[in-house]
């Protein structure tokens, strides 16, 4: 049986800050390794959907479908642009 696979990350924090976690983490009831790593990975999650998820109001999910369902037609700087980036003249 293979052994898993983990990978190794250190960061130096001062004196209070590591006896706030340690604090932090005998409160979870956790080892400061467990309560180091679930605290990254909500912080992490948290970030990458705030950055990946397009929360709209209902007002605004209505005017973006309706345009992506009745798009308006080109207009001439629209058209311009097009011809550009096709290579076309």
């Amino acid at each position: 049986m293979a052994s898993p696979q983990y990978a190794r990350i250190e960061a130096r924090v001062s004196p209070k800050q590591k006896e706030l976690f340690e604090r932090a983490a005998a409160i979870e009831g956790v080892t400061l390794t467990d309560f180091a790593i679930s605290t990254m990975h909500r912080a992490a999650t948290a970030v990458v959907q705030e950055h990946t998820v397009i929360e709209l109001s209902m007002r605004n999910q209505r005017a973006f479908v309706g345009a992506l369902m009745n798009p308006p037609e080109p207009n001439e700087a629209l058209r311009e642009a097009a011809k550009v980036y096709m290579g076309i003249k």
